[in-house]
């Protein structure tokens, strides 16, 4: 058995949690941790990814675009991954993304969303409609979120550094659905990484309880009448889990509680049925507990399905620079010729020569501390256009004039990935003005054709190392 120190007070709680399934339980301490990586629907459907995969992969049973790969593969060193074809994460952590009834079209808020695993999911599932508001209250986080959901190639989003409290100022009753993946004391994640044990000595389940009343009242709070919230953690404490739900049903009359459908090795809420719980001793995966919720279309809120209307949240547009409902400027228009410009140019907003294209469910808010709104298009640089990275990703190869596609295992791609200029061969020869460069018909970025070479423009912060 792996030497893994547990608490005596947590031995307990989970005896009395588990009655005769602990020694299972602790017994799931002696298997190997599994590994798990979901494919991204926006760019390809989970049998196209199954018939390239360069690394063995077997099905996750509930998760329909997630599997398992073997623990000594490194698929974060793929040529695959830089393209935004999949994201890795532990597969119980696929659950509530997967669980959360999103559609096309939907206003969605991932509200403790870094470093981006369940937010990357949802946004897929939108295909390109509505909007996705995805937050971390960690500035730095955050960034790595907006990485994240860019290389995924989702365009409708708007990602924050904000509080719940000011998300919630300025978003009354305005989701459709929203994920609240709280933070929490951690104890599934203890086969995992260790190392959380010390953390949760240092603060344990009632330091973790009092964060998330505060995020779930808030959250209930943005949720429109009619839409669904889904509150999951990864942690097995009842005063986090079911007492946390049935709390919230308690302060909100206007929620109700939406049973999950169990599959097979998951479980039902202790002491509140409908909810589910996932054991390491009951399937492949960690610890996870989930809760979906619904809105009563009765609900007291008021501004139901409106655009956010906070006086202090709007922006005059003057002040904020912004220029908006002008015709294409020309450079953007040359730059996609001959073929039809792919995203909705009324929603274009061009804020100190950068553009970008907004989500339709969204108006500019000053107020918020926004690290994206939308998809960045490029910049106007006197008389030309500098596409973006965030552009490349979000397109596909049948919708740029210009592709340079390479097979995997040309030695080019690692060398484009890591900003060097590429030679072309005679065959490829002449490649001249802006060109996608793409793994397998798949984009990673652009390049600028000289002729016999390619002027490497892949954004140097994403670069191969």
């Amino acid at each position: 058995m792996k030497q893994i120190n547990l608490p005596e007070i947590f031995r307990q709680e989970m005896k009395s949690l588990l009655g005769k399934d602990y020694d299972s339980y602790i017994e799931s301490f002696e298997a190997e941790r599994v590994y798990g990586l979901r494919v991204n629907t926006a760019k390809l459907e989970p049998e196209e990814f199954e018939a390239v995969s360069p690394f063995p992969l077997t099905r996750v049973p509930w998760v329909s675009n997630g599997y398992y790969y073997p623990g000594e593969e490194r698929p974060s060193k793929d040529v695959y991954y830089y393209a935004g074809l999949y994201y890795l994460q532990e597969p119980s952590a696929m659950t509530p993304a997967a669980m959360l009834p999103v559609e096309p079209g939907d206003r969605v808020l991932d509200l403790c969303a870094a470093p981006g695993g369940k937010s990357t999911e949802l946004g897929a599932r939108l295909k390109g409609r509505g909007l996705l508001v995805a937050n971390d209250i960690s500035n730095t986080r955050a960034k790595a979120l907006l990485k994240n959901l860019e290389l995924f190639g989702i365009p409708n989003i708007c990602v924050t550094s904000e509080t719940p409290e000011r998300l919630g100022e300025a978003f009354p009753a305005f989701f459709d659905k929203i994920l609240v993946d709280a933070p929490c004391s951690g104890e599934g994640m203890f086969r995992k990484d260790p190392d959380m044990i010390k953390s949760w000595e240092e603060k344990g389940p009632e330091y973790y309880a009092g964060i998330q009343r505060t995020i779930i009242d808030e959250a209930a709070d943005m949720l429109r009448p009619g839409g669904m919230m889904l509150y999951s953690t990864c942690t097995f404490s009842k005063l986090e889990d079911e007492e946390m739900i049935r709390g919230l049903l308690e302060r909100k009359p206007e929620l109700e509680l939406v049973p999950l459908p169990l599959f097979e090795g998951a479980s039902d809420g202790t002491g509140l049925s409908g909810c589910m719980r996932l054991f390491p001793h009951k399937l492949n995966g960690e610890g996870h507990f989930l809760a979906l919720l619904r809105k009563r279309e009765d609900g007291e809120n008021a501004g139901v399905g409106q655009t956010p209307t906070s006086k202090a949240a709007q922006t005059t547009g003057k002040k904020a620079g912004l220029r908006t409902g002008e015709p294409m400027p020309e450079e953007i228009a040359e730059f996609f010729a001959p073929y039809p410009f792919p995203f909705a140019w009324e929603q274009a907003m061009i804020r100190n020569q950068m553009v970008y294209i907004l989500p339709r469910e969204w108006k500019p808010l000053t107020s918020l501390r926004c690290l994206r709104t939308g998809l960045l298009l490029g910049e106007l640089k006197k008389g030309r256009f500098e596409p973006s990275q965030a552009l490349a990703m979000a397109l596909k190869a049948e919708q740029f004039p210009a592709v340079f596609s390479m097979s995997r295992d040309d030695e080019r791609v690692i060398r484009y990935l890591k900003g060097e200029t590429l030679s072309l061969t005679e065959e490829e020869a002449p490649v001249k003005g802006w060109c996608l460069v793409c793994v397998d018909h798949h984009p990673l970025g652009f390049a600028k054709g000289g002729g016999m070479s390619l002027k490497n423009k892949y954004y140097p912060g994403w670069r191969w190392m």
